[in-house]
């Protein structure tokens, strides 16, 4: 039989772990809290972590590789991007020089010019009276439909809003006001009323102060998109030239590198991708130095010249209207040309635009370069001549009261030496001057133009095949360490 052991002492309830006695806090003091955790470090930006790779790319040959290729492709393919924009412009701007902005100049010029000459049709038919030749009325018709189609032209080509669209409208609303008032004054005329005279001066004046002017207007706001054409087309292309530098620098550097770390002479990739930029380039500085100098060429022995021609042919048609016009007023109207000096207003103009006719015929021979434009303005200076000798023996005999000698002088019959004559052939050896320079003109307009032909394109390919070059030039370097 078993006993269990006798004791004073109670077991334990509960036997676990031994304590731990309380660990001191900061400073040693038991019970103070613990410190906190580290702080994580903040997320880094995908560009951090692009820059240290590439730094960690770059510490290898390999990564120095990868990155110059990048680099270079690069270089290349801006190179042609920039070329081709620049040439683009340049050749949509050349473009606008041979088929808008002059063609339009020499639209504006001859709206200025039917409607000069129709002036001077109607004056001279009028000094026929009843008399008025089929001739001089068909000139006159004429001369409208021409500058009334030229006006349709004109706006068909210029933009709704600007000032162009505004002059063409404004001579579209004087022009059917005009021709009413030739009628009116052929109409009094044929019946005799001195009504007729004072419409047709009233005519006249509308020409001369609100047609004419308007026209000259439209005249010149063609001529300066003309020329805002040539100053897009004529300058070199810096930023195409200077890319092209810097990817040629870049090309020649890595093979120079490529060199002194192998030993070896050439990288056909490499040599591949300078050849094609090399190419783009020159191609660019010899197409557009042959482009700018047949603009330019066609702007000095082209626009100029058909400027002056323009110009002097519209003094022409000026004087006569106002020769005819002196037999027309007869003195009723008179300008103050020294203090208590009166002379007859259209004489006074009549000189002035011979002035200014014989100083554009000087400068436009100055400016015609070849034979075939010079002669024409030398007989339309002796044709001036000629019609200023005969205008004077009319104004003697129109001041010694002989009206009817002075009239045939100025519309006679050929026995009659007329100045018309001389006028009309003044005319003619300026327009044979006019069609001259005008072929001058599309000849070195459209050779500048063809010289950036393919241009655009052609830089873009090339540049493309450039940059496939240097990329497997390094490519075959990489594979070295493969």
């Amino acid at each position: 039989m078993t006993h269990p052991p006798k004791s004073s002492a109670a077991p334990p309830a509960h036997i676990g772990a031994p304590a731990v006695p309380a660990q001191p806090g900061p400073g040693g003091r038991p019970g103070a809290p613990a410190p906190p955790g580290p702080v994580a470090a903040p997320r880094r930006t995908a560009f951090a972590e692009g820059v240290d790779r590439v730094r960690a790319a770059a510490t290898t040959e390999p990564g120095r590789l990868r990155i110059i290729g990048a680099v270079l492709a690069a270089l290349v393919v801006a190179f042609g991007a920039v070329t081709a924009w620049q040439t683009s412009d340049r050749a949509a701007a050349a473009d606008a020089v041979l088929h808008e902005s002059q063609p339009l100049s020499s639209a504006a010029a001859d709206i200025y010019r039917s409607l000069a000459d129709a002036d001077t049709a109607a004056s001279s038919g009028f000094l026929a009276g009843g008399q008025e030749t089929r001739a001089s009325r068909e000139r006159y018709e004429k001369d409208i439909r021409r500058a009334a189609e030229g006006l349709v032209e004109a706006a068909e080509n210029s933009d709704p809003d600007s000032p162009a669209a505004a002059t063409i409208a404004e001579l579209n609303r004087l022009l059917p006001e005009y021709k009413g008032l030739i009628e009116r004054a052929r109409a009094n005329n044929r019946l005799g009323y001195p009504l007729g005279g004072a419409y047709l001066r009233y005519a006249n004046d509308t020409m001369q102060t609100e047609m004419l002017p308007a026209a000259e207007k439209l005249y010149v706001s063609q001529n300066q998109r003309l020329r805002d054409d040539y100053a897009d087309a004529t300058p070199y292309p810096w930023i195409a030239i200077g890319a092209g530098v810097l990817a040629l620098g870049a090309l020649g550097w890595a093979q120079h590198r490529t060199y002194l770390r192998t030993n070896r002479v050439l990288n056909h990739g490499l040599v591949a991708g300078t050849a094609a930029t090399t190419v783009v380039l020159l191609w660019l500085v010899i197409g557009h130095s042959v482009a700018r100098a047949g603009l330019n060429d066609s702007y000095d022995h082209g626009v100029r010249s058909l400027n002056v021609l323009n110009d002097a042919r519209i003094a022409s048609l000026k004087a006569r209207g106002n020769e005819n016009l002196t037999l027309v007023s007869r003195g009723a109207e008179t300008v103050e040309v020294k203090p208590g000096e009166f002379q007859d207003k259209f004489d006074v103009a009549f000189r002035d635009s011979m002035k200014d006719l014989a100083d554009g015929l000087a400068a436009a021979e100055d400016l015609a370069d070849d034979a075939a434009g010079t002669e024409p303005v030398k007989a339309a200076g002796g044709n001036m001549r000629e019609w200023q000798s005969r205008h004077k023996e009319a104004r003697d005999a129109d001041d010694a009261g002989d009206y009817q000698t002075a009239l045939n002088r100025i519309i006679g019959t050929k026995a009659d030496r007329p100045t018309g004559e001389c006028f009309d052939a003044v005319d003619r050896n300026l327009d044979v001057a006019l069609r001259h320079e005008q072929r001058e003109f599309r000849q070195a307009a459209g050779d500048g133009r063809d010289a950036m032909t393919g241009l655009t394109i052609g830089a873009a390919v090339l540049a493309v095949l450039g940059a496939a070059g240097a990329l497997l030039g390094i490519g075959r370097r990489l594979s070295e360490y493969r």
